[in-house]
């Protein structure tokens, strides 16, 4: 089987090529040293973004380049309880380490132990501490079970047991077992039968006969030194006994809260004591790198954990020694201000050192430390959409004639940017070509990947990984807000164990940080790409237009919702009366206020039923409701009168307004860009031609018609938001 190709980053130099070799002292793409720019104390970078925005991609690619060049620990961290589950949604990167899965910070801290030892060092205090506080509840089986798996896999990384890692975990929880039976106490045991005491001397007791732990001893008991009338564990002195350090630190932390929170932080300590005593003098001398540690999905509460411990330790203003040990995390969406107020915030261009300038003060530019406050040890930089030049770049993988010359642009708009989106895009455009098949910015949502699979359900299933949840809002994406869509929820039966459906799904965008909570009168979902791609899917799934959940049925529902909630939801039901191609209805509606006498609404109101329902999505191609003639897009030959034959029946106005409803619904597509799709450069002028016309017909409505002519041609042209002009008296 040959070997995956190894994914080039894009728009990332300046993080990966600039600030990371000057953290470690060693270049990215190239087996050559750099200058550490950066003193005694550094900060932990933080990398913040939406799913797909190349999080863990910047992560993968810094463990591919810094592999073997340094001590290396990449570890992602997951939810506890799934740690076994295999991660078939994220494959092991190309040329380089798979990261470690870690589910809490005491396995965090174990997966670097086994990164960085024997190679950097065997840390004697911190081993037996992370077996101190990993001993298991008595007669838990599953619980033992995992945790042995743990002890087996320091053991082997520590040199001090050899051989497969699951045989290793039998024999240790047979050794363990037998150690508590051997000296189990009746009063003791009964007392002790659901404590996880017991395992703990076992386990230490075992752990002496491989490698004594009379200096991690000690260096407990000095932190926290008991006194002299403080009763032991129980109520007796002894090598395995109440006054044991050790002992002591796994009561502390199974007894929960501040004391569990105490012990992490003498982890956290011993941990940087012993990787800053493994840097002597002549590893100084010879500039060697220090260790890298990279942490994925950094937002997780273990994640957190860590690295607010770090932060601590650095921020204290006594700590023994300065680690030079360079972090860097990922986490998913922003970091609130709240959280981290004296953090520094970056963008990408400002970490790159200024061309032709001085070079020295560039890191103190980037970061310096201000304050004590552990957050002023973070560095942020959040990672920034892709420009249209990277769009192009990715294309250029594949010299097909094929192509649309303007392809990168509109996948570009399509997309906003974002990297996983653009890049399985353009992975399927490279697919198309070849197999010899044109392909053109109409064509990008309808593309497959080379699986066979369409482009917009691998994107979701990628984007939104909960089925139930995505399913939902496949279809609750349709509805215009909270109101409607619980609604719509109510008669479709979108059943589950939650009360609220609606509520559930507003959530879990909320949870996968795709929008801040949004209120009730703003559509579900508000993210642009997220939208139109379950807009595709709900038109690519629709069951034909006579069933319960299809296009037309549910549209048609909508439409009814809010024509009964009240007579200013007009433009809403006129919207989702296009979206099932009933463009007459619309037009008939929006040309009887147009000619009526007395004016019941305002020009601002008429021209707002128009922006808004011109937004509606197309109908699923060639499906035909109600025994009607199946829709095809012809709209950009609607919009320019090439199909007046067929509306006779109306006056001039109304076949204005006919031409114009269709011109702004064809430019409401994200590929409808006119600096790059012809059609679109000229309904843009049509747009313009026609409100011109209409406002010398209407009496009074002249002044905002002739304003709406002028302003919407060129809000249409730079995709913004068209204007809606106030005219008093109007």
């Amino acid at each position: 089987m040959g070997r995956s190709p190894v994914p080039f980053l894009y728009a990332r130099d300046p993080l990966v090529r600039s600030l990371v070799p000057a953290l470690t002292g060693l270049a990215y793409d190239e087996r050559a040293r750099r200058k550490r720019e950066f003193g005694d104390d550094v900060p932990v970078v933080l990398i913040t973004g939406q799913h797909g925005m190349g999080r863990s991609a910047v992560l993968d690619g810094l463990a591919r380049h810094y592999h073997r060049r340094l001590s290396l620990a990449h570890v992602r961290v997951v939810p506890a309880g799934t740690i076994a589950a295999p991660d078939a949604a994220r494959p092991a990167p190309a040329g380089g380490p798979e990261p470690a899965r870690a589910a809490d910070l005491v396995e965090i801290v174990e997966r670097l132990v086994c990164a960085f030892t024997p190679s950097l060092a065997r840390f004697p205090v911190l081993v037996p501490g992370l077996f101190a506080v990993s001993g298991w509840h008595a007669g838990d089986v599953e619980e033992r079970d995992a945790l042995c798996a743990r002890h087996a896999r320091l053991l082997i990384a520590c040199g001090l047991r050899t051989g497969d890692e699951r045989d290793v975990a039998r024999e240790w929880s047979a050794q363990v077992e037998a150690s508590i039976a051997a000296h189990a106490d009746g009063a003791d045991e009964a007392a002790e039968e659901a404590d996880s005491l017991p395992v703990t001397r076992a386990v230490l007791r075992e752990l002496d006969t491989l490698r004594p732990a009379g200096a991690a001893r000690q260096w407990y008991a000095k932190r926290h030194p008991l006194a002299d009338d403080a009763p032991g564990a129980d109520g007796a002195e002894g090598a395995d006994g109440g006054r044991d350090p050790l002992v002591q630190l796994g009561r502390r932390f199974h007894r929960g809260g501040d004391y569990r929170r105490a012990v992490e932080s003498d982890l956290m300590a011993a941990f940087l004591q012993e990787v800053g005593a493994a840097y002597g003098w002549v590893h100084l001398l010879n500039r060697d790198p220090w260790p890298l540690i990279l942490l994925d999905e950094a937002h997780t509460p273990a994640g957190q954990r860590f690295l607010d411990l770090l932060l601590e330790h650095r921020a204290a203003p006594q700590r023994p020694g300065r680690d030079r040990i360079t972090v860097v995390a990922a986490r998913l969406g922003d970091l609130p201000e709240d959280e981290a107020p004296h953090a520094v915030r970056r963008e990408l261009a400002d970490l790159l050192p200024p061309a032709g300038g001085p070079q020295g003060d560039h890191a103190a530019q980037v970061w310096q430390r201000t304050g004590h406050d552990p957050s002023a040890g973070l560095l942020v930089v959040p990672l920034t959409p892709l420009g249209r030049d990277d769009v192009l770049a990715m294309l250029d993988r594949a010299s097909s004639r094929l192509l649309h010359p303007h392809l990168a642009s509109a996948l570009h708009a399509l997309t906003g940017g974002h990297p996983l989106a653009g890049k399985l895009l353009c992975d399927a455009v490279m697919h198309a070509a070849g197999e010899r098949r044109t392909v053109t910015p109409k064509d990008l949502l309808d593309l497959e990947t080379e699986s066979g699979r369409p482009v917009t359900q691998v994107l979701l299933e990628d984007l939104l990984p909960d089925r139930r949840q995505r399913d939902r809002l496949v279809v609750l994406c349709l509805a215009r807000d909270h109101q409607a869509a619980a609604a719509l929820a109510e008669d479709l039966a979108l059943d589950g164990p939650e009360q609220l459906p609606v509520n559930a799904a507003a959530q879990y965008l909320v949870e996968r940080h795709w929008q801040h909570p949004v209120p009730p009168e703003v559509p579900l979902v508000d993210h642009a790409l997220l939208q139109t791609l379950l807009v595709h899917e709900a038109r690519r799934t629709s069951p034909p237009a006579g069933e319960p959940h299809s296009w037309h049925q549910i549209h048609r529902f909508l439409h009814l919702h809010h024509v009964q909630r009240a007579d200013t939801e007009e433009a809403d039901a006129l919207r989702h009366s296009l979206a099932t191609g009933n463009a007459a209805q619309v037009v008939d509606m929006l040309a009887d206020e147009f000619d009526a006498e007395e004016a019941e609404q305002s020009v601002e109101h008429w021209l707002l039923c128009l922006r808004r329902c011109a937004s509606a999505p197309t109908p699923p191609a060639g499906s035909a409701p109600d025994g009607a003639a199946p829709w095809t897009d012809e709209r950009v030959q609607i919009a320019l009168g090439e199909h007046a034959s067929r509306y006779t029946h109306l006056d001039e106005a109304g076949r204005g307004i006919n031409r114009l409803l269709h011109a702004l619904w064809y430019l409401s597509e994200p590929y409808a860009d006119a600096a790059i799709d012809p059609d679109a450069e000229t309904l843009c002028q049509a747009v313009g031609d026609e409100l011109g016309f209409l406002s010398r017909r209407h009496p009074t409505w002249y002044a905002a018609l002739g304003r709406a002519a002028r302003d919407w041609p060129p809000a249409a042209r730079k995709r913004q938001p068209l204007p809606i002009p106030a005219i008093e008296g109007s």
